[in-house]
């Protein structure tokens, strides 16, 4: 599978691997040391050297490796050329406030887009977990555990509220758009309904765990750039509270596809 100027998607999928790696040599040592720095940004959100670190390390990689690409982090902005066809986009930890705490549930999102096409490779690691996912534009999504087998992410075939397990992240945002008592009553007439949160609950939908993820308010691309082509590939919906397929935020909503205009529909009430 290629892209433009004969890009080797495959070639692309074991460079984001390869940075997974690295990034994952920073993150996992630093979780839940003694040591861990904790700032915080003009928004509130926390940041540690082990977020600066892992980006800087990601963003020497691919900088060296792919010159002629662009890099877009979230803690240092963009590097590379501005006209870039390719556009490498890094979440170095997805979750800080949770890895900060001491909470498992957090991972390394690297995604390569084509500028003006769309998102073409994806890498989710979450090493603290012992998983990772990854896709590839119209080659599918797959999952390995701890053990490092692989198998193929396919979403549910459920299509009634009453059947799906669903993760709901209703924040200050959704009660500012209108829509927060409405999905919060929603979910209630689900089988079961739960707040995973951040990367993991898009992950679940694509391996067909959950049904529906509705995530918190406030998104940059960044966060939801990787698990988007994840789902997508894995047969499922990823758009924002519109129903515009998107992964800019600051909306996102992943699905089994089945169940996705039921909640687009109270969403929008």
């Amino acid at each position: 599978m290629t892209g433009a100027g004969g890009v080797e998607l495959a070639t692309e999928l074991r460079l984001a691997i390869e940075v997974a790696d690295r990034c994952d040599a920073i993150t996992l040592p630093a979780f839940g040391s003694d040591g861990l720095r904790v700032d915080h940004k003009a928004d509130h959100s926390e940041v540690t050297e082990a977020d600066r670190a892992a980006e800087e390390i990601a963003v020497d990689t691919l900088t060296s490796q792919r010159p002629g690409h662009a890099v877009y982090g979230e803690e240092f902005g963009t590097a590379g050329p501005d006209d870039a066809r390719w556009r490498w986009i890094i979440d170095p930890i997805d979750g800080t406030s949770g890895f900060a705490r001491g909470i498992p549930v957090w991972a390394t999102l690297i995604a390569l887009e084509e500028v003006g096409v769309g998102l073409a490779v994806a890498v989710v690691s979450a090493p603290a977990l012992g998983r990772r996912w990854w896709a590839i534009r119209g080659g599918g999504a797959f999952t390995s555990g701890p053990d490092g087998s692989a198998r193929r992410c396919l979403v549910s075939e459920v299509e009634s509220l009453d059947e799906a397990q669903v993760s709901l992240a209703v924040n200050q945002g959704w009660h500012d758009l209108g829509s927060g008592r409405r999905l919060e009553e929603w979910a209630l007439g689900a089988r079961r309904a739960r707040n995973l949160g951040d990367f993991w609950q898009h992950c679940l939908v694509a391996e067909g765990a959950l049904e529906v993820a509705v995530d918190a308010v406030g998104l940059a691309v960044y966060d939801v750039a990787a698990p988007r082509l994840i789902v997508e590939e894995a047969g499922g919906t990823f758009t924002d509270h519109t129903g515009e397929p998107s992964h800019a935020g600051p909306t996102a909503i992943s699905s089994n596809g089945r169940m996705h205009p039921e909640v687009l529909a109270v969403i929008s009430g």
